[in-house]
């Protein structure tokens, strides 16, 4: 009777081992195959760079001696050229880039910190719509403003890189927290290759490097956290192995950044704008 209880608890227990070994992945898509170790306590960290565009933008412009808006700015990134720059430890941060670390708070949850290093460059030459005015001399210690000086109400100016310059270059930096959500589509025989989706939402700072020059004054500025912004992605994983995974994604962003610089003078000068993005990224990832 002892030896036939023990047997039946052995059982029952097992059973119950079994049970919620099966039930620990967790998916939207009920995959054939389903994997039995959780990801909850994990760690992920990812690299990886990016393509990004931008639509188009309202610039604001003011300082002493003028207040003046650029309507519906065009505006591109600037990804670096295929070279050694991406393998190389002392330069490979220039190009655009995405760097992600995260924890698995439950099997299909994490949370994680992100910084997507992407490039805005406003297009010179391009023609612009002007609201406000510019007086002749702007901004103190004054500058000539030359052929920009007026008051405009909608009509066109043509901006040239001998007085203007506006980009993002150092870079148009998304400094983010974010959440996110993994459900397996599929899952391999042997368990060691999968295929899951991750959506998530992010929100977090503008911190951008700016190179602008106004009225043909300014600088390559240093990083300043100009604003905020929120985020929401969709993307694939393939995990070649448990712990080595790459994914591509799409992410799309409103940010608004009220506190650029321009022409140096710290407190005089600024800028402002929202910019909405759109970036895809490819990134190799791994999970301990």
């Amino acid at each position: 009777m002892f030896l036939g209880h023990l047997s039946f608890g052995q059982g029952f227990f097992k059973f119950r081992q079994l049970s919620e070994r099966d039930t620990v992945a967790k998916s939207i898509f009920n995959p054939k195959n389903t994997r039995e170790t959780s990801n909850k306590g994990k760690f992920f960290l990812h690299w990886g760079y990016n393509f990004s565009s931008y639509a188009k933008s309202d610039i604001h412009f003011k300082g002493p001696g003028y207040d003046f808006t650029l309507l519906d700015v065009k505006a591109t990134d600037r990804p670096s050229k295929l070279s050694t720059d991406y393998i190389n430890p002392a330069r490979f941060t220039i190009p655009q880039f995405n760097f992600h670390f995260g924890y698995f708070f439950k099997d299909n949850y994490s949370i994680s910190l992100g910084w997507d290093h992407m490039k805005y460059v406003v297009n010179t030459p391009q023609t612009v719509r002007v609201k406000g005015f510019i007086d002749p001399v702007a901004s103190n210690p004054g500058i000539s403003t030359g052929d920009w000086a007026g008051t405009y109400d909608g009509r066109e100016l043509t901006l040239q890189d001998s007085v203007f310059k506006f980009e993002h270059t150092d870079g148009y930096n998304f400094a983010a927290i974010g959440i996110e959500r993994y459900d397996d589509i599929w899952v391999s025989h042997s368990k060691k290759q999968s295929l899951n989706t991750e959506v998530g939402l992010e929100a977090g700072l503008l911190i951008p490097r700016t190179d602008a020059r106004l009225f043909n004054v300014g600088d390559n500025h240093y990083w300043n956290v100009a604003g905020y912004g929120f985020a929401g992605k969709v993307g694939l994983q393939y995990h070649i192995l448990k712990w080595l995974y790459v994914q591509g994604s799409f992410k799309t962003g409103f940010t608004d950044l009220d506190r650029i610089s321009t022409t140096g003078r710290k407190g005089v000068d600024r800028a402002k704008q929202n910019i909405w993005f759109f970036e895809n990224y490819w990134v190799l990832g791994f999970k301990f």
